[in-house]
Parts: C-alpha cells; sequence; structure tokens
C-alpha cells in the first residue's frame, strides 16, 4: 500500500512538472492534458502487446512504436495523421480520440511528453493508483481558473457522499446525463464492485451498468480515459458524445446521479423541441431535470445537484416542482455552502427524488448556514458530511423548536411546501451566527474581482440597451 502511494505521489508530480514547463511555453493545462491522454492510451497499448503477447488494438503504422523514434516536425506530421485515424475508429478508441487534435506543435515539446511517458510502465500499475494519478490531474485541471474546467468537475467527496446515500446495487444501471469527467459513474462503480463476484453480475457491471453523456468532446475524451484506467469500458467506453437534452430518452435506468452544467446552455446548441418535457423553458437545469425525471424507472432514484433558482423560480419552475412533488417522492434535499466548487460562488443543492409515488414530506439537511468551506484553507472532506449521510440513513429530526433551533436536519409536510408561494422549496430556518470570514486574502481578492467584473459586465450591457432606448 505505501508503495502505491509512493508511485502515486511520485508520478503525479512529475505530469505536474511537466504541465508547469509546458505552461511557460504558452501550452494550457486543459491542451496538454488531452494530449497527454492520447499518448498515454497509445504507451498502453503498446505495453499490452510486448508485456502480454496481445495484438494491438491501433491500426498498423499508427502505433506507439511508430512515434517513439521520430523527432522534429516528422514527429509532429506523424503525431498528428495517428489522431486522424483514431478519431475515425468506431469502438473505444474513436471515443477517446473524439475530434482528436494536436495542441502541441512544438516538436521539442511533443518529444519530452513522449520520453516522460515512455519512462513508466503504465499497463502493470494498479487500477486504483492508474486511476488515482488521473483523477489529481483532473482535479488539478479543474482548479485552474483560465481553463473554465471547474465546471466539469463535481468535488469527489460530494460525490461519494451522495452515492453512499442512494446506495447503487449489483445488477443496477446508473446514468448521468451530463458525465462531465465521469465522478459520478466511477463513484457508484467502486461502490457496486465489491458486491458480488458473480461473473455474468460483473460483466453487466463492466459492460452494461454504466451509461454517461456529455456534449463537450474533451470532456467525453478525459471522461472515457478516467473510466478506462479503472477497468471501466474497456471494449466501448460507457460514455457517449451527444447533447442529452435534443431527444427523448432511448432507455430507462435504475438509478441517476448527476450535476448538470450550470447557466445558460452553450452557443450553437440546437433549440429544445421536445414533446415529453411538461413544459417548455430555456432554463437549461430545468430542462436537465425534466429529462432525468422522464427517463427514470418507475422505482428509480436520482441524486441531483443543482442551483438555487430551482427551488424557487416561478412559471416553469414551479409547474416542474408540482410535477416533482406529485409523481415523485422528493424526500431529501442537501443545502450546499458555496466554496466548494472550482466554479466560485455556486449555491447549490442536492436533490433525492423517486420516481412513481408521491412525495409525503421533504427532509432538509442545511448544509449551508454558518458553513465555510474554501478550497485553500478548508477544503470540503468526505467526512464533514457524515451527519448528513447518518441523518439521511436514521430519519430522526435534529431540529427541534424549544431545544434545538440550529439542528441541521428537519422535516416540511407536503401541505406546508403547497402552500408556500410557489411552492418554493427554498427553506431556511436556522439563524447565521456571524462567524467570522476564514476565506484567505487571495481568496477574498479573487472573490471581488469576479464580481467586480460581473457588475461592469452588467453595466455594460445596461449602457447598450439605454443607447438603443435613445435611438429610438
Amino acid at each position: 500500500m505505501a508503495n502505491n502511494i509512493s508511485t502515486e505521489q511520485s508520478l503525479t508530480k512529475k505530469v505536474w512538472a511537466m504541465a508547469t514547463a509546458l505552461a511557460g511555453a504558452g501550452i494550457g493545462f486543459t491542451d496538454y492534458i488531452t494530449q497527454l491522454t492520447y499518448l498515454l492510451f497509445l504507451k498502453m497499448d503498446a505495453e499490452s502487446e510486448e508485456i502480454f503477447s496481445e495484438e494491438s488494438a491501433i491500426p498498423s503504422g499508427y502505433q506507439w512504436k511508430d512515434l517513439i523514434d521520430l523527432d522534429g516536425f516528422e514527429l509532429v506530421n506523424q503525431y498528428e495523421k495517428t489522431l486522424k485515424q483514431l478519431s475515425a475508429q468506431d469502438n473505444l478508441i474513436g471515443t477517446i480520440y473524439t475530434k482528436a487534435q494536436n495542441k502541441i506543435d512544438k516538436p521539442v515539446y511533443l518529444k519530452k511528453v513522449i520520453t516522460m511517458i515512455n519512462g513508466e510502465q503504465w499497463l502493470v500499475m494498479d487500477g486504483d493508483v492508474k486511476g488515482a494519478i488521473y483523477e489529481s490531474i483532473l482535479e488539478k485541471n479543474g482548479q485552474d481558473k483560465k481553463s473554465g474546467a471547474g465546471q466539469y468537475f463535481t468535488p469527489r467527496p460530494l460525490i461519494k457522499a451522495i452515492v453512499d446515500c442512494i446506495r447503487p446495487q449489483i445488477g443496477e444501471t446508473v446514468c448521468d446525463p451530463a458525465c462531465g469527467t465521469g465522478g459520478f459513474l466511477l463513484a457508484a462503480y467502486d461502490y457496486m464492485k465489491e458486491q458480488s463476484f458473480n461473473i455474468a453480475k460483473i460483466n453487466f457491471l463492466n459492460n452494461e451498468a454504466l451509461h454517461g453523456v456529455d456534449n463537450t468532446p474533451l470532456v467525453v475524451t478525459l471522461a472515457s480515459m478516467n473510466l478506462y484506467l479503472h477497468g471501466i469500458g474497456t471494449d466501448r467506453s460507457p460514455v457517449v458524445c451527444e447533447d442529452s437534452l435534443e431527444k427523448e430518452p432511448s432507455t430507462m435506468v435504475d438509478v441517476i446521479l448527476a450535476n448538470p452544467p450550470f447557466g445558460t446552455r452553450p452557443a450553437g446548441s440546437v433549440d429544445i423541441n421536445r414533446q415529453d418535457f411538461y413544459v417548455e423553458t430555456k432554463n437549461n437545469q430545468l430542462n436537465f431535470l425534466q429529462h432525468m425525471m422522464l427517463m427514470l424507472k418507475t422505482g428509480g432514484r436520482a441524486a441531483v445537484v443543482l442551483p438555487d433558482n430551482v427551488l424557487f423560480e416561478g412559471g416553469a419552475g414551479e409547474t416542474i416542482r408540482k410535477r416533482l412533488l406529485t409523481d415523485f417522492n422528493l424526500h431529501t434535499i442537501l443545502r450546499l455552502p458555496t466554496g466548494i466548487f472550482y466554479a466560485q460562488g455556486v449555491k447549490a443543492n442536492v436533490l433525492f427524488f423517486t420516481k412513481g409515488q408521491p412525495t409525503k414530506e421533504v427532509w432538509f439537511y442545511d448544509y449551508r448556514t454558518d458553513i465555510k468551506h474554501t478550497l485553500a484553507t478548508n477544503k470540503l472532506e468526505r467526512h464533514h458530511l457524515d451527519d448528513f449521510v447518518s441523518c439521511y440513513n436514521n430519519r430522526v429530526e435534529t431540529f427541534d423548536a424549544e431545544n434545538n433551533p440550529q439542528g441541521r436536519w428537519r422535516k416540511y409536510p407536503i401541505d406546508d411546501i403547497l402552500a408556500r408561494d410557489k411552492t418554493s422549496l427554498d427553506i431556511t430556518w436556522i439563524k447565521q451566527g456571524g462567524e467570522t470570514d476564514n476565506r484567505s486574502l487571495s481568496e477574498l481578492m479573487a472573490d471581488i474581482k469576479e464580481k467586480s467584473q460581473t457588475i461592469s459586465s452588467a453595466v455594460a450591457e445596461l449602457e447598450k440597451l439605454l443607447a438603443n432606448i435613445n435611438e429610438n
């Protein structure tokens, strides 16, 4: 175990040092990790051939051995031909190399990355070690504010707590229709893999149980490789590059775990025209929620991370909430603090619901009021959510109006919810204690800068509107 930790730490350090060196040459971290993924897959294929005498899955002329001895622009040209060839494959390879492009066009830096990868044997490395190394790289990518990759990386301690509550069982199907780098699918797999040693069940888990969708080719590459390095989807990736919202779900699933993207739909996306939706709206999160409600089997369970506006927005929001309360058992809402996501200022909640029974009561756990987490000084860890998981399983209120008004675990009968304006689920009861802000100076400055940029953008938009009004 100690050797595994040592290997993981030393390799992560080596990979990160290379990232720093390339950053000085203008090669961003997201570009680096993508090329690392492409090259690492080629190296592992070569090891499979050399160590285990297995036939290469890569077409002849485009393998690791066809790159390793090249230099200069001859290397760059061969690498780019390889990416083009592999992106056209109709299997796991094609998924990992989805719309692959070379982002390291300077031969000397491409050679450095290849040499680093060639200096290790990756295939024989323990799957948990390989996976942990890759996960740590993805997390560092999420921390990089310039890349914007934080939106694809849900904090792993939160994911583990959610999975510990949902308890997926081997034999069930699990879907994440906005899978990012695959964190939810991976956590569900880890939870299920020790539940049975039956070969048929294990094969189902490895090849059929998990389904992920993302509409960003780069993210599909990272998710597919992340799962592959953990031993999942070794023939065909469970992740596909699609827009989940464009069409009705083709299959129903037992479990949904997701953190759909916040904000508006990306520019260039197809307009949503879904006849199966409960209500038409341009709100991206409400559309993802509708999609997930529809793709659950009767009796299926879901845990979805959603922003605050889903709890209180009128119109379409109220319509969907009422449907969620009548056709589903929305039994639990976990209110999350800011400071745990790599995207700054996010106010979010986890909605837990089961399909097929009406809601009788909603349990709320307030892990927001007076909770201070920062990515630098008090990062969210799994143990911080132990009390929530315990409350989720035991269903005994800790709130008491007289004896414990600050109790974080409280239930509301459905009649109380339905009587609220717009059927709002935006509920708080704990009085803020005025705890000191323990963010670092750099974090405070970053927050101030981000808010000032938001204000500046809003002012600029208002000025444009006023200009148009004056012209008319």
